[in-house]
């Protein structure tokens, strides 16, 4: 068996550089010899590399087909012809490499569509591009490196955003992402991360799934995302893979209503001809699949596919059509039409056909079976995205409902037990009261206005249980324990917590400020770009080079005016140097350098003075101790500690603070009076504060290290 794979790697290398080598030279023999003049038809050959026996690589072959029957019987009168050559890869690479060899060198195609596959399109791109021939991949990405790739698929940063627009339309905060090491997973990894970024949505975790990972590497990977908080998955890899990922989840008990799993195009692209067994663990799965709108031509050759299908695999003729194979069908119109403009317009003269194709594919724009064809950049220009879900053996557009994080649980006519925390100083998010005399707990607050929306929403009763001494940590405890059902509170979620208790999608703003009090500028602002003893040295130096110049200028034997009636003039004209105003002329050259070094003394002077002054007045100073400074931090919650050596103010002296009275006490105070140079606390209460107080305080970093505040359940 390595035998075997060395020998078919070698020859994989030897074809590779064969056609590297012959790339160049091929396409200087195609004026003869790459066109057919058949009486009053010129044939231009085509080459087609598939996997003919992969069932996406039948239907783009079929749906090809139909595009040359169907353009040349409406166009009959066009004197070009495509002629196809088709090649089978079988998947290969190497077998997808001799392909292109046979079809430059024997056949001397002018182009070719194909393949399927993100490597092989990645081995062809350069043999082509030196060949100068284009190349129609349904896999490739197209590069400045090869301007001869074109790739007929959706753009990648495209289809992220999509996803993204679906994730934060449910309103998800928080998602994991997985994706194999096949087609380009990490450099798509940073368009999702990015667009994500652009809705303050998390990824969590951003994972990648080799494609021959054992079951055991996958369990291990699912493992993490079930012990944290993220309960949407998006998966951006093969369709086998993603089957093998899904089924292990829902093994693990991860595919239920608790979870909203999306996965991208190219899986449920594919997803048609597998099994039944396969359709069923996706059931349920959320997916994006290539808008193609409605319309009699779509509705044609979508059964002459079924009843070609049908003849040949029964079982296959309830499939939908694969989107590349109608991408392929309007390729071949796009390149038909372009192939008879430049017929018409050089008098059918090979040569220049063959050098300006690529340039008339870019300027090709119609009405196709998948909608607006258009290749913009080498790239198809998409159009958009239909949601789709996984139901029965098939897909169903749009979604029926929303994915939402573990629902708290209850049974019957049974209330739930809702855990909160009384005798808080913090009561801006929460603020809960025990009534001893009564036996009564009430609530009030954002945080309780938030919970009693998604209580009435599941329509389950509550009732308050109230803790006066503790911490959330303790709750969570107790929650895990099974003593109480739920938390009502602002708990900040925590990937140590959440090993123990589950979470609700946050409510809040993520992760930690830094709260600082605006230092508000003063009148004598214009004094303080320059210090007291530069101040006096620019004066001292303006006098001396007047009375340099005066001295000159007086001992000139020409000068119709006397020393003393030089002396205001002289003062004056160094005034005015500056700001650039002298009018005045002087006699000798020797006063005319004084000046000149007085001239480059301002013009530093003015240029380092006006950038401190516009720093002092358009930015906001805010000024922390260098060292030895005191930090706040909001005292009784998990921030002391752990999230102020994070941020790296270790050198700083921590105090706590409890409540917001003591937050202005102590900024109005620096940190060597018993105050504080900055506060550390979460973002929703900075904010929150900053609500009050909005003008003297303001908010100078922030870092995404928590995830806000959720409510808590069993899990």
């Amino acid at each position: 068996m390595k035998l075997q794979n060395l020998s078919k790697i070698i020859s994989l290398v030897l074809i590779f550089v064969s056609l590297l080598y012959h790339g160049l030279c091929t396409h200087s023999l195609l004026p003869q010899n790459s066109s057919t003049f058949l009486f009053d038809k010129v044939i231009i050959r085509v080459g087609i590399i598939l996997d003919m026996e992969a069932w996406t690589g039948k239907s783009i072959h079929s749906f090809i087909n139909f595009a040359i029957s169907d353009f040349y019987t409406r166009n009959s009168n066009y004197r070009t012809r495509i002629v196809l050559h088709i090649r089978d890869s079988k998947g290969d690479p190497l077998q997808a490499l001799s392909a292109v060899h046979d079809l430059l060198n024997n056949i001397k195609v002018q182009a070719i569509i194909g393949p399927e596959t993100y490597l092989e399109a990645k081995l062809l791109a350069p043999i082509a591009d030196k060949a100068k021939v284009p190349i129609f991949s349904f896999a490739g990405s197209p590069s400045i490196q090869y301007p001869f790739l074109y790739q007929i698929k959706e753009d990648e940063s495209v289809m992220s955003k999509s996803i993204t627009a679906l994730v934060d339309s449910f309103g998800w905060r928080e998602v994991v992402y997985l994706y194999d090491d096949i087609e380009r997973g990490r450099e798509i990894l940073s368009y999702f991360l990015e667009s994500f970024q652009d809705k303050s949505i998390r990824v969590s975790q951003g994972n990648e799934v080799p494609d021959l990972s054992a079951d055991d590497q996958i369990t291990k990977e699912l493992q993490k995302i079930r012990i944290s908080h993220t309960r949407v998955i998006v998966l951006h890899m093969s369709s086998l893979l993603a089957y093998r990922v899904i089924l292990i989840a829902k093994g693990l008990g991860m595919v239920n209503e608790n979870y909203a799993w999306i996965v991208a195009y190219k899986t449920i692209d594919i997803l048609q001809p597998v099994e039944n067994e396969v359709i069923e663990s996706y059931q349920g799965v959320i997916g994006l699949r290539s808008y193609i709108p409605a319309s009699g031509k779509l509705l044609n050759l979508t059964t002459r596919w079924y009843n070609e299908c049908y003849k040949k695999s029964p079982s296959l003729g309830s499939r939908e059509v694969s989107v590349l194979a109608v991408w392929a069908y309007d390729t071949i119109w796009a390149l038909a039409e372009s192939v008879q403009r430049l017929g018409l317009q050089f008098s059918l003269v090979v040569t220049q056909i063959d050098l300006m194709l690529p340039f008339e594919l870019s300027k090709t724009r119609f009405k196709g079976v998948s909608g607006d064809f258009q290749l913009n950049d080498g790239k198809l220009v998409s159009n958009g995205f239909k949601v789709v879900n996984v139901i029965g053996n098939g897909e169903r557009g749009g979604s029926t409902t929303t994915q939402t994080r573990r629902m708290l649980q209850t049974t019957g006519g049974k209330k739930l037990k809702v855990g909160v925390l009384t005798r808080r100083k913090f009561t801006y998010f929460i603020d809960a009261f025990y009534d001893i005399q009564k036996n009564v707990t009430t609530a009030t607050g954002f945080s309780v206005d938030a919970f009693d929306a998604c209580i009435s929403a599941l329509q389950y009763e509550y009732e308050l249980i109230p803790f006066a001494n503790g911490t959330y940590d303790d709750l969570i405890k107790k929650v895990y324990v099974q003593e109480i059902d739920a938390i009502l509170g602002d708990s900040t979620i925590l990937a140590n917590r959440s090993q123990f208790v589950d979470f609700t999608a946050t409510y809040t703003d993520m992760g930690i400020g830094t709260l600082a009090k605006i230092k508000h500028n003063d009148m004598w602002i214009f004094l303080k770009p320059l210090d007291m003893d530069l101040w006096l040295i620019t004066i001292a130096f303006a006098i001396f080079t007047g009375f340099v110049v005066w001295a000159i200028e007086s001992m000139d034997q020409k000068s119709q005016k006397s020393p003393s009636q030089q002396i205001g003039p002289t003062f004056w004209f160094i005034l005015m140097t500056l700001f650039f105003a002298q009018r005045e002329k002087l006699a000798t050259n020797l006063a005319k350098f004084v000046v000149f070094v007085w001239l480059l003394f301002v013009l530093i002077l003015i240029a380092s003075y006006t950038a401190i002054l516009t720093s002092l007045v358009t930015v906001e100073q805010f000024e922390l101790a260098s060292k030895g400074g005191t930090l706040g931090f909001h005292g009784g919650s998990f921030v002391a500690g752990r999230t102020v050596s994070n941020l790296q103010f270790g050198d700083y002296r921590h105090r706590p603070y409890y409540s917001y009275d003591d937050y202005v006490n102590a900024l109005s105070k620096d940190g060597k009076h018993n105050g504080a140079d900055a506060i550390i606390d979460e973002i929703p209460y900075i904010k929150m504060f900053l609500g009050m107080h909005s003008s003297d305080y303001a908010m100078i970093s922030s870092e995404p290290t928590t995830s806000g505040f959720g409510f808590v359940s069993t899990l």
